[in-house]
């Protein structure tokens, strides 16, 4: 029997962000979004001034290295490093979508944006996922993944499959705890 890769990797995220996260994130509110469950969160915050990271009226918190440990972070936060970091820097890299880095993003300022943002790159990362074949999946990702270049496109899709489904359950625990303060 012969396994159709692309469909499994597809899958694997799709079943996960339609049954799992996305409707769990229906009604999200700005009070959620920038919640701080401890002091000291890092988060999505107004800017105060041009050097900070991103574009626009609101910048993320960040360091580099970053501190050990490493600071809680808020549901904006989180969705901002996914949008980022994740899936847009990626599927830039990878299936045409508009290039970013984190410090020209212009961060959304309320959850709705975010959520809206969110919707759009993850449908941009799996219909890329969609394109690649078997051959695709097993070329080199190439120079936009640095030390990891030689490594197949497959291991970067399982990869950033990881990292969806971890980040997103935290915003799920983090949507649990506030609703249970």
């Amino acid at each position: 029997m012969a396994v159709n890769w692309t469909e499994e990797l597809t899958d694997q995220l799709d079943f996960h962000w339609n049954t799992h996260t996305r409707p769990k994130l229906e009604g999200l509110t700005d009070d959620e979004y920038f919640w701080e469950p401890v002091a000291g969160c890092w988060t999505v915050r107004p800017r105060k001034s041009d050097d900070e990271p991103g574009t626009g009226p609101f910048t993320i918190d960040f360091a580099f290295p970053e501190p050990v440990p490493p600071p809680v972070t808020t549901i904006a936060w989180r969705l901002g490093h996914i949008l980022v970091g994740v899936l847009g820097m990626r599927a830039a890299s990878h299936f045409g979508g508009p290039a970013m880095t984190y410090d020209d993003y212009p961060y959304p300022g309320t959850a709705a944006e975010a959520l809206a943002l969110l919707d759009e790159y993850y449908a941009r990362w799996v219909s890329g996922v969609r394109s690649l074949d078997e051959e695709a999946l097993a070329r080199p990702c190439g120079p936009a993944e640095g030390p990891y270049a030689e490594y197949p496109m497959a291991t970067l899709v399982l990869h950033i499959h990881r990292e969806m489904i971890h980040h997103c359950a935290e915003v799920l625990l983090l949507r649990d705890l506030y609703r249970n303060r």
